[in-house]
C-alpha cells in the first residue's frame, strides 16, 4: 500500500471509529432513558387506574350500603343488590361482577353464559387462578389482581386490572376492573417515537461520517489526481523519449545500410559485372552469374530493409508521400489492395507526429497482411481545423479486441501503437467484427501545436 493511501486510511478509520462509539453511547443512553420513561409512565398509569378502581368500587359499596345495612340476607335482597350492580355499567367495557366465596358466578353482565357456574378453578392464559385470587384479596379487606381476560369490545384477550372487596354477611365478593391495553399502546407510541429519534440521530451521524469520508477522500483524490497528472506527464515524456530513441536508432541503421553496406554491395556487384564482361558471356562461369544475381537480390533486400527502417520520404516529403510510398510497396508484393485517401490541406507536421502515424499505418498493414485475410484496405488521412484523423479499415475476418488486449502473449503491436499515439497526446481506438476492422488515431490540434519546434511556433 502506498504511503498516501495509508495516510488516508489512518485519517478515515479514526473518524469512523469515533462516530461509531458516539452512536453506540447515544444508543445506550437513549435505551436507558426509554426504560426509565416506560417505568414512570407505566407506574403513573397503573396508579391512576388503581385510584379509579377504588373510586368505582367505593361508589358501588355506597349504592349497596342502605340495602346491606338492613341486615337482610334473603334471596330477594341479594337479587335486588345484584340488579343495582348490573345497572351501574359504565362504557362498553366497564361493568361490575360478583361471586360467592365458593367461586360461583353471581353476576357478569358481559358474559351471561357464566351465570351460576363454578369458576373456582378458572385460570387465564398465563395460568393465573383469577377467581381464587380475587376472593383472596377481597377477604384481605380489598386488593388488586392482574390477569388476562377477553375484552368485550374487541373480543381479544387483554391484560386487565381488577379490584375486589368482600360483603361477608351476604357471603359475596364484588368488584370491577379496567383493561390495560391502552398502557401498552402508550408505551408502543413511546417506543416508536424513541426509535424515530434514534434513527434520525443515526442518520445524522451517518451523514456526518459520509461527509467526513467524502472530504478526506476528496482531498486524497485531488492529491492523487495531481500526482497522477505528474506521473502521466512523466510517462508520456518517457514514452516519447523511448520512441525517439528507437527512431533515431532506426534512422542510424537505415543510413548505415544505405550509405555503407549498400554502397559496398554496389561496388562488389560492379566489379563482378566488370569481370564477367571481360570474360565474355560464353566464358563467364555459371557460378559467377549466379553470384551476380544473388548479389543483386541482396542489394535490393538491403535497400528494402533500409527503406522500412526509416523511409527517406518521411523526412523530406512528409507523411502523405511516405504513406503513399508504403501503400505502393504493399500493393506490389502483397495480396492486399491498399487505397490511400487524403482529405483537407496537408500542413507540415512535427517529426514526432509523422513518425508515430507512419508507424501506426506500417504496423496495421503488417498485421492485416499476416492475420486478417483481407482483400482491401483503405487508409484515410483527414486534416481539419481541430487536428487530424487517421483511419485504417480492412474487410478481414476481424478479432476479439478485449481478449487480445488482456492477453500478455498477443497484441504487442496493438499496445505499441496505442502507446505511441497516446505519448504525443492523441487517442487510439480499435473496433473489430467479422468483415470490418477499423483502427482510428485522433490527434487534436493542441497536441500538434505543442510538438512543433519552438522556432516554428514563434514564426507562426
Amino acid at each position: 500500500m502506498r504511503p498516501r493511501s495509508k495516510f488516508l486510511l489512518l485519517a478515515i478509520l479514526p473518524l469512523l471509529l469515533t462516530l461509531a462509539l458516539i452512536a453506540l453511547a447515544m444508543h445506550r443512553q437513549q435505551q436507558d432513558l426509554l426504560r426509565r420513561e416506560r417505568q414512570v409512565i407505566e407506574s403513573a398509569t397503573i396508579a391512576a387506574k388503581e385510584a379509579e378502581l377504588l373510586h368505582l368500587v367505593g361508589m358501588a359499596r355506597s349504592v349497596l350500603t342502605p340495602l346491606y345495612d338492613t341486615r337482610r340476607d334473603d334471596a330477594q335482597t341479594l337479587h335486588q343488590a345484584l340488579r343495582l350492580l348490573a345497572e351501574m355499567d359504565y362504557g362498553i367495557d366497564g361493568y361490575f361482577f360478583a361471586f360467592d366465596t365458593g367461586g360461583r358466578n353471581l353476576l357478569h353482565p358481559r358474559q351471561p353464559e357464566l351465570q351460576d357456574q363454578d369458576l373456582w378453578e378458572l385460570r387465564d392464559a398465563a395460568g393465573v387462578p383469577v377467581i381464587r385470587d380475587l376472593i383472596a384479596r377481597a377477604h384481605e379487606g380489598g386488593g388488586f389482581v392482574r390477569y388476562l381476560w377477553d375484552k368485550p369490545s374487541t373480543r381479544t384477550t387483554t391484560p386487565k386490572l381488577a379490584y375486589a372487596v368482600s360483603l361477608p354477611r351476604w357471603n359475596m365478593v364484588i368488584g370491577t376492573g379496567v383493561y390495560l391495553d391502552d398502557i401498552q399502546a402508550t408505551l408502543d407510541r413511546l417506543d416508536a417515537q424513541v426509535d424515530e429519534n434514534v434513527s434520525t440521530t443515526m442518520w445524522w451521524l451517518a451523514a456526518i461520517a459520509l461527509l467526513g469520508v467524502v472530504l478526506i477522500g476528496g482531498s486524497g483524490m485531488l492529491l492523487n489526481l495531481s500526482d497522477a497528472r505528474v506521473a502521466d506527464a512523466k510517462l508520456r515524456n518517457l514514452a516519447r523519449q523511448v520512441v525517439k530513441s528507437q527512431e533515431d536508432e532506426r534512422a542510424h541503421l537505415s543510413r548505415e545500410l544505405h550509405d555503407s553496406t549498400s554502397q559496398t554491395l554496389v561496388s562488389i556487384k560492379l566489379l563482378l559485372e566488370s569481370a564477367a564482361s571481360q570474360l565474355g558471356r560464353e566464358q563467364t562461369p555459371a557460378a559467377l552469374q549466379r553470384a551476380i544475381q544473388r548479389l543483386g537480390d541482396a542489394l535490393h533486400e538491403v535497400r528494402r530493409i533500409s527503406h522500412r527502417l526509416r523511409p527517406a520520404e518521411l523526412d523530406t516529403l512528409g507523411l502523405p508521400a511516405a504513406l503513399d510510398d508504403l501503400a505502393e510497396e504493399f500493393n506490389q508484393h502483397g495480396r492486399v489492395r491498399v487505397v490511400l485517401r487524403l482529405w483537407g490541406e496537408a500542413d507540415p507536421l512535427p517529426d514526432e507526429v509523422n513518425t508515430v502515424l507512419f508507424r501506426v499505418v506500417q504496423e496495421s498493414l503488417t498485421n492485416i497482411e499476416k492475420h486478417a485475410g483481407a482483400t482491401r484496405v483503405q487508409v484515410r488521412l483527414i486534416f481539419h481545423a481541430g487536428g487530424l484523423r487517421l483511419r485504417i479499415v480492412d474487410d478481414g475476418i476481424g478479432f476479439d479486441v478485449p481478449a487480445i488486449r488482456v492477453d500478455p502473449r498477443r497484441g504487442i503491436g496493438l499496445r505499441n501503437m496505442r502507446e505511441r499515439v497516446e505519448s504525443i497526446g492523441g487517442t487510439f481506438t480499435i473496433d473489430s467484427r467479422p468483415g470490418r476492422t477499423a483502427v482510428l488515431a485522433i490527434l487534436p490540434g493542441e497536441a500538434i501545436a505543442r510538438l512543433q519546434p519552438a522556432l516554428q511556433r514563434h514564426a507562426a
